[in-house]
């Protein structure tokens, strides 16, 4: 088997999680679509259970027992998905709030598994490209083939592999197994988990966030159930002895730096690149050996606008770009990385999960002395995140090599202290000079 022929990416405009640089820069990238802006990716709640309802039980009745079984329906429900999600309104808030009910326990509905994951892989008609992959690495062989974890695997079938070009070099075997490991997590995700879950551990170490598991993100937008927003489930819960097998139509890459994701979609950052490179904050964000993972708050270009032409005509001046730097210093918090459903602490490394229902937690920024506040509500897929009682994070969990990248759709406002009490920007509007007076104390933190 040609090495030229495996690792393709579909739909680059389309992901907020791009692939990582290095193997990017080896794979000639093949783009099926595009799209102007990240945040139209999300149907309606009523829609998204609809379609899935009606999806994921064609999906339940091919996956019988095998592999094979279950993609031979594969093409059929993905029309289906097709034409109900391609009328659907977008609507980035609209996460489908709970579907807890799906597809737990459906080992009743497949018989009694008699075959491990490598095995089902190995035998299917439609997997013969993976199989030969993972043969490479005995490890990996192993691993699926042993009693060790209840696996989870999003198994990119023949056809995603095909969608590389001839001409793509040759990565290194390095590389290789670093992509093979992004498909793979050592906990189990049937279906109904997969969509009450926003991102997923995998057997790729994050070098950059403390050799912590890198993780995927589960979406659900115009082209159905996805991961990473570019490659779509194709077929769901086949199971094995050891654990559970989906099917994607696009091999997963891993992701790149967050510099790398604001730098690569301008539709939605180039007001805050503009910021970052004028202010010297760009080079500092993508030096991961002072920081082990982190969590940047991303102003949308939209939340820039939302502060009025004098304030940035203001910041952007070469009289207000001090101010400018304290301002977005408060918008990163490094070492600490903060995902909506799990949460990495560079301190001991922590690693550990955002519980059900409410979570607060106060996130250290740039700026000396002063946090963020973050709440999160989470219920099922329904997951909100509000910053000082007042900002929303409006696209959650960009996945990056070194941290996450959050979307909000204001720009965060450091508080002012009035009597000895700490006052938040509540979005109120503010004056050039109310917005001096704010950062004044920061300016010029030789730390930043």
């Amino acid at each position: 088997m040609k090495l030229t022929k495996l690792l393709p990416l579909a739909a680059l405009t389309a992901a907020f999680v791009i692939p990582d640089e290095q193997v990017m820069n080896q794979v000639a990238i093949e783009t099926h679509e595009t799209s102007s802006t990240i945040s139209h990716k999300v149907p309606s709640k009523e829609q998204v259970h609809n379609c899935l309802e009606d999806v994921f039980s064609k999906g339940l009745r091919a996956s019988k027992n095998t592999f094979d079984q279950a993609l031979d329906q594969a093409s059929e429900a993905g029309d289906k998905i097709a034409g109900k999600f391609g009328d659907a309104v977008a609507n980035t808030k609209s996460w489908l709030e709970s579907a807890s009910t799906t597809s737990h326990g459906h080992h009743g509905h497949h018989g009694k598994p008699n075959q491990t994951v490598y095995q089902l892989i190995a035998e299917s008609k439609y997997t013969t490209k993976l199989t030969k992959l993972i043969n490479e690495y005995p490890d990996l062989v192993k691993a699926l083939n042993g009693s060790a974890a209840n696996y989870t695997v999003f198994a990119p079938t023949d056809h995603a592999f095909d969608k590389i070009p001839e001409h793509a070099p040759k990565p290194s075997k390095e590389d290789l197994k670093k992509v093979l490991e992004y498909h793979l997590s050592a906990e189990f995700y049937p279906a109904g988990r997969v969509l009450v879950t926003h991102t997923i551990p995998t057997l790729l170490e994050g070098e950059d966030i403390g050799f912590e598991p890198q993780r995927l993100s589960t979406n659900i937008g115009l082209r159905g159930l996805t991961v990473n927003f570019y490659s779509r489930i194709i077929a769901i819960d086949i199971f094995g002895t050891n654990g559970v097998i989906h099917g994607v139509d696009s091999i997963l890459i891993p992701p790149p730096t967050t510099v790398d994701i604001i730098t690569l979609l301008p539709g939605e950052f180039s007001t805050l690149e503009l910021g970052l490179t004028k202010t010297g904050l760009l080079p500092i964000l993508n030096d991961t050996s002072n920081h082990i993972g982190g969590t940047v708050f991303a102003p949308s270009n939209f939340a820039f606008l939302k502060l009025g032409p004098r304030i940035n005509a203001f910041l952007f001046s070469s009289y207000g770009q001090k101010y400018l730097k304290a301002l977005l210093a408060y918008h990163v918090v490094a070492n600490q990385t903060l995902y909506s459903d799990a949460f990495y602490k560079a301190e001991g490394v922590d690693q550990s999960g955002i519980p059900k229902g409410l979570f607060h937690v106060d996130l250290p920024t740039l700026l000396e002395d002063k946090s963020l506040s973050i709440d999160i509500g989470r219920y099922g897929r329904l997951i909100s995140i509000k910053i000082n009682g007042f900002a929303d994070v409006t696209i959650e969990d960009g996945i990056a090599k070194d941290g996450v990248v959050q979307v909000v759709s204001s720009v965060l406002i450091p508080p002012k202290s009035v009597g000895g009490v700490l006052q938040q920007w509540q979005g109120e509007e503010l004056s050039e000079e109310e917005l001096r007076e704010r950062l004044e104390p920061f300016v010029g933190q030789d730390e930043l």
